[in-house]
């Protein structure tokens, strides 16, 4: 601040109230002679009399007084100067009156916009004095002292009286409502809820991708090492089957207007194939025959020509010429197996050539009848291997192999839900896990025979059986009845007559007589087998009787 170049100004009151007089009507060599020091000192000393006394000494006369007795009047004293310095801005000391000073201008600032509106350019507070625009006032000007006629200095001073200031006509502003403040937790909730929402969200579909895939990167399955995938053992299915398919073949015979599907295997290097009569019968001699179609396991096809049948025990060798790299399977021994040994049964069911099926033996030396339904056809017997590998039509003629690739028998027939064993090509369904196989012992003979003599032999007794007898064993001929025994013939020497009922074959019990045609029929001609007979019928005498099989050929 230049608070020290300020203008002196004269002191407006004094710290006791006190007459000054009017220096305007004193001289100036008076009023320089008060200024100076004795003016000074005598200032202090009447000030120190007026304190002392209160009032005028006894027989002093004030100035009226003095004025009335014509004295002159004496030059009034200098007014004494107050013990502090002069304060340049006249502040009374405490608890003095103040001198009063014009109130500064009301103003009134201009409305202000609401939010979002532009304040026009040079909207700025306008200088004290000077009206804002729009205010609707008027500007105030300072107010003087010495225009209001209050004095400059002496006596006590009183300020001017205040001026009512006129208030501008200002439009009321109305008042806007209070905002309602957010609650923060609210906000945090809302937030942390749409936080839980997203990160759910992919959560759910992270894990529905995962799930689904397995992992969120690429999908590479598992490869098998190459030597898991290489040969198998001998002795296992596969490496079983793989030795056994090449010598499987797929026959399809045509003939007096139908065909007929089977499956036959190799026997020799020389294109001899066994399979079931019943399966090239129309080929074989019929007018217009085709021939029979040999498919191979790789592929190759052949013709074959049948060489012989015979249909009492449902086999037939067909031959195929001009054929190389045949592969015969190796036969075994029926009359080894046991029951509950693991088979295995090669064919074409319904046409699906290299089928291949697994199973056990089911049962050994069962009797089975099958055939005779069409007219001229003849019944088999077989004395069959049951077993519960699947086989169904078009099973006929192929193998049955042990657990050590050698064949032991020959898919003949099968049971259906329907009744009776029907042969595989028929009717009657497929497999309920009841298959029949003639032993490979007896096919292997009869094999043998054909290829040999084109026909194969029985072995005989030499009686006919009375095939309508209901009682337990099988009857031979009727009561009486003429031509039963066949004279000459094995059981004419065994002594064995019309009306005996054959109860057991080397002991092995007969419930009827197509099972003692089946028991017969097992064995080979020249054998010699026991009997037990019940002479005369099932009230006579049991005995044992030996007979010398004999030999009968179609």
């Amino acid at each position: 601040m230049d608070e020290p170049n300020a203008t002196r100004q004269e002191p407006k009151w004094w710290s006791r109230p006190r007459r000054v007089p009017d220096r305007r009507t004193q001289p100036a060599a008076t009023r320089s002679a008060e200024t100076g020091p004795a003016a000074v000192e005598s200032a202090r000393e009447q000030t120190a009399e007026a304190a002392a006394g209160g009032s005028a000494a006894p027989g002093s006369a004030g100035p009226e007084a003095q004025a009335a007795a014509g004295e002159p009047a004496a030059a009034p004293a200098a007014c004494p100067e107050p013990l502090h310095g002069v304060d340049p801005y006249s502040t009374p000391p405490y608890g003095g009156p103040g001198p009063w000073a014009p109130a500064p201008p009301v103003q009134r600032p201009p409305v202000t916009p609401p939010h979002g509106v532009a304040l026009p350019p040079g909207s700025t507070t306008p200088p004290h004095g000077v009206p804002a625009e729009g205010s609707g006032s008027a500007a105030v000007p300072p107010v003087d002292p010495r225009s209001t006629g209050a004095p400059e200095s002496g006596g006590p001073t009183r300020g001017p009286e205040p001026q009512p200031v006129p208030q501008p006509a200002v439009p009321p502003i109305p008042p806007r409502p209070p905002a309602r403040p957010r609650p923060r937790g609210r906000r945090i909730a809302l937030g942390a809820l749409v936080l839980a929402l997203v990160a759910g969200g992919a959560g759910g579909l992270i894990g529905a991708y995962i799930e689904r895939n397995g992992s969120v990167s690429d999908i590479e399955l598992p490869r098998t090492a190459a030597a898991e995938g290489g040969a198998r053992p001998k002795g296992s299915i596969a490496g079983i089957a793989r030795q056994t398919l090449p010598g499987v073949v797929t026959l399809h015979a045509r003939g007096g207007g139908a065909e007929a599907t089977g499956t036959g295997f190799v026997l020799d290097r020389r294109g001899h194939i066994l399979t079931n009569h019943h399966v090239v019968e129309g080929a074989e001699g019929a007018e217009g025959a085709d021939g029979v179609r040999v498919t191979f396991d790789g592929g190759q096809t052949a013709t074959g020509e049948v060489v012989g049948g015979d249909a009492g025990y449902d086999l037939a060798v067909v031959q195929v010429s001009h054929v190389s790299g045949l592969t015969p399977l190796p036969l075994g021994d029926s009359d080894a197996v046991r029951v509950g040994d693991p088979v295995i049964a090669f064919g074409a069911p319904f046409d699906l050539a290299g089928t291949v099926t697994t199973g056990i033996v089911s049962a050994t030396e069962r009797p089975i009848t099958a055939g005779g339904g069409e007219p001229g056809s003849e019944l088999s017997y077989v004395n069959a291997l049951q077993t519960d590998a699947p086989m169904n039509p078009g099973n006929s003629g192929g193998p049955l192999v042990d657990a050590r690739g050698r064949v032991v028998g020959v898919n003949s027939a099968i049971r259906g839900a329907g009744g009776a064993p029907g042969l595989s090509g028929g009717e009657g369904g497929g497999s309920v896990g009841l298959g029949f196989a003639i032993p490979v012992n007896q096919a292997r003979r009869i094999a043998e025979e054909l290829i040999n003599e084109g026909r194969a032999t029985h072995p005989v007794i030499g009686v006919s059986l009375d095939m309508q007898y209901e009682g337990e064993g099988a009857r031979i001929g009727g009561t009486g009845g003429r031509g039963a025994v066949v004279p000459g013939g094995p059981a004419d020497r065994a002594g064995l007559a019309a009306g005996d009922v054959i109860t057991e074959v080397g002991g092995k019990p007969v419930t009827g007589g197509e099972e003692l045609i089946v028991r017969i029929r097992s064995h080979r001609p020249g054998e010699k087998l026991e009997l037990t007979v019940l002479g005369g019928g099932a009230e006579g005498a049991r005995r044992t009787v030996r007979v010398t099989l004999g030999s009968a050929t179609g």
